[in-house]
């Protein structure tokens, strides 16, 4: 996908680590704000809600914390050969609006926004917020271009049936979205998965829909080669790409919303990301970083650095 024609240069993150300022906010990895899709390939959208949380809450503020240590972020990647603001046009799109009492009015919010975004082919890079902004984000994406596959990075597969009789929450949006016809048939990968879940049957539903499931056990075992056999067949594919940051594991991720121990390590979790080079992404987010649950801003910190590894993907 060629980057858009511009007469002016790409947004480049300033040399110094000052912050440029939009609504009394530091901005993505000192990138302009500039909150018009049409001028952008990649927009970089804070998704600051967490009324999806049933446990820790706090996600809301995520998007910012992941902006202010985000300023340390510098252009070139020597890994992934790459310096993805000299490739697209990438600025700080800023925050969608959202309504923090209602859930339902939110993902309307959410898909519209997006929506639009996408009308202009520019590809969203989502910064929430917990994981129940996936299921608006999915819908906005389907409306654009029909059923795509998904990658998830995460502790939790996401696919419970509800909570305290709401059918959304951040433990739903996966089966949410098989439900509605938003993912291919048989194109999910689950990776990371650990920890207690409420019955043995809590994993038939992606037995089910034919769901690639790599556990955190595995890739202790195999490392990250165990996802990128199963991402071959991802290729060529439309595929978006979620990462909840509770995939790591929270001696290196506290600040989330339902820490599960046994994850994975900070230099696991770029591997995994780094696997993913080479998909044909239409866009991608990261959630569940929760800062009042944080410890010296780690967590933040990890997101900001995975967020700029998960745009040299592009």
């Amino acid at each position: 996908m060629p980057s858009k024609k511009s007469a002016k240069p790409h947004p480049q993150p300033t040399d110094a680590l000052v912050y440029p300022r939009f609504s009394g906010l530091s901005t993505f990895m000192r990138l302009p704000h500039i909150p018009r899709a049409g001028e952008l390939d990649l927009a970089l959208i804070g998704v600051p809600f967490d009324g999806g949380t049933t446990y820790r809450p706090g996600a809301r503020f995520g998007p910012r914390h992941v902006r202010e240590q985000s300023s340390i972020i510098r252009p070139w990647n020597p890994v992934l050969n790459c310096n993805p603001f000299k490739k697209w046009r990438i600025a700080d799109y800023g925050d969608l609006s959202l309504n923090p009492l209602s859930i339902e009015d939110t993902f309307r919010r959410i898909t519209d926004q997006l929506s639009a975004v996408l009308a202009q082919k520019t590809r969203p890079v989502c910064v929430g917020g917990d994981h129940s902004i996936l299921l608006p984000i999915l819908r906005a994406i389907h409306k654009r271009q029909g059923p795509v596959a998904l990658v998830q990075f995460d502790a939790h597969n996401d696919t419970w049936s509800g909570y305290f009789g709401s059918p959304h929450s951040h433990g739903t949006p996966v089966g949410r979205a098989v439900e509605e016809g938003l993912l291919l048939e048989g194109g999910v990968l689950q990776a990371g998965l650990r920890g207690q879940v409420y019955s043995q049957g809590d994993f038939s539903f992606g037995r089910e829909h034919g769901f690639h499931v790599i556990t955190s056990e595995e890739i202790h075992r195999s490392g990250a080669a165990s996802v990128a056999r199963v991402l071959k067949k991802f290729r060529g594919k439309p595929v978006y790409f979620t990462l909840d940051i509770d995939v790591v594991d929270p001696a290196f991720a506290p600040g989330t919303g339902t820490p599960q121990v046994g994850g994975l390590s900070s230099a696991q979790i770029l591997d995994l990301v780094r696997c993913l080079k080479g998909q044909n992404l239409v866009g991608c987010d990261l959630v569940e970083v929760s800062p009042p649950y944080d410890n010296g801003e780690i967590t933040s910190l990890l997101a900001s650095n995975l967020l700029y590894e998960m745009i040299c993907l592009f």
